[in-house]
């Protein structure tokens, strides 16, 4: 059994970081659920930003689209939805087999709605209509206003990858949210056994900022503390997970067959060379979890990977190494509004940037 399917036999899925049209029709993500245990997809606009700049499996149709489709975003759509379609078809097995749990792949609300909620709300539903899956996540920001929509959208029964969360305060505001949408879905008589969504909270970019500022205070104690405010930070929002899942709060909708938001961690591949290729993954593996990786990562899993149910162990020292970063004048929720902001921007940038390659 290679290490990635020892972390899944942990009860942790495993998802790939990465879709585009070369790695559906070369067979390559075929292989990666049948041989590496990958059971489900993220994609974001960066993501099919490069799929499309680098594959020539998008040529033909995009010279039809352009004399066919006067909208550069509906041109996209048209592009990555069937993408999206067949990630799904290839792992509906799984989403068959797990009852539901899993099997999923992820499709994002067009960047420039982050702090509209209505209008979040309306082009969920309108891409999850496009998509006409049962296996897929929309996926939307954890904004104050993407929160918002969240909650409206488990209400309405649409599934949801809330992104783009880089604080447990900003975890635990999507846990709730999550109850809520289910309990209001409960009281109007709807099912909720089929309501799924999961909360990705950012790992890396939560190092790189956070370095930064303990590099300018140049302490020992300071320094001493680079590369470990993430994992703190994921193991601290894995408690506030398992309080409102395996607490009293959820037992009402436990009850009715509703299944908890599941933790998954994104940006998981390390942006500081010096960080083990790991730093995100071992650590974290852990049940009802979710860790997505990109290709490279998912690789260095395959290949250098020592799987252990970590996730749960050093919960006290991570406490204490986030009451030293406040003591170092960090505030997590600081870094986490500063990171959430940026990254809608980057998202943005990248979007706007596929727009004009579609166009």
């Amino acid at each position: 059994m290679n290490a990635t399917l020892q972390v899944t036999a942990l009860g942790q899925s495993i998802w790939l970081d990465n879709l585009s049209r070369s790695l559906i029709r070369d067979g390559t993500l075929a292989r990666l659920i049948a041989e590496d245990g990958v059971s489900g997809v993220t994609s974001n606009p960066s993501i099919f930003q490069s799929a499309i700049a680098s594959s020539l499996h998008y040529t033909d149709d995009l010279v039809r689209l352009r004399a066919s489709e006067p909208h550069a975003e509906r041109r996209y759509e048209a592009l990555v939805i069937p993408d999206v379609q067949a990630a799904c078809d290839l792992l509906q097995p799984v989403f068959g087999r797990s009852g539901g749990v899993d099997g999923y792949v992820s499709l994002e609300v067009a960047p420039r709605w982050a702090y509209d909620a209505a209008r979040t709300v309306e082009e969920a539903q309108r891409l999850e209509a496009a998509v006409d899956r049962h296996n897929l996540l929309i996926k939307v920001p954890g904004t104050h206003d993407g929160v918002r929509a969240f909650e409206a959208l488990t209400t309405l029964g649409i599934n949801v990858n809330v992104t783009l969360l880089f604080s447990v305060a900003q975890a635990e505001a999507v846990f709730d949210a999550y109850i809520r949408g289910l309990s209001a879905r409960a009281a109007a008589g709807a099912e909720v056994r089929q309501s799924k969504a999961v909360a990705s909270l950012f790992l890396s970019r939560v190092d790189t900022l956070i370095d930064r500022q303990l590099t300018a205070v140049g302490t020992q104690e300071a320094l001493s503390l680079r590369g470990k405010a993430a994992v703190a930070m994921a193991k601290i929002s894995y408690q506030r997970y398992l309080d409102r899942f395996h607490g009293e709060a959820f037992d009402p909708l436990r009850k009715l067959g509703a299944t908890p938001q599941f933790l998954l961690w994104a940006s998981t591949g390390v942006k500081n060379p010096d960080y083990h290729e790991l730093l995100y993954v071992e650590p974290l593996i852990g049940r009802e979890t979710i860790n997505t990786l990109p290709d490279k990562t998912l690789a260095a899993l395959r290949t250098q990977g020592r799987p252990a149910p970590r996730l749960e162990h050093g919960v006290a020292e991570a406490m204490a190494q986030l009451a030293e970063l406040a003591q170092l004048g960090i505030d997590m929720e600081v870094v986490g509004h500063t990171l959430q902001v940026d990254g809608v921007n980057l998202f943005e940038a990248a979007f706007q940037k596929l727009l004009q390659q579609v166009a």
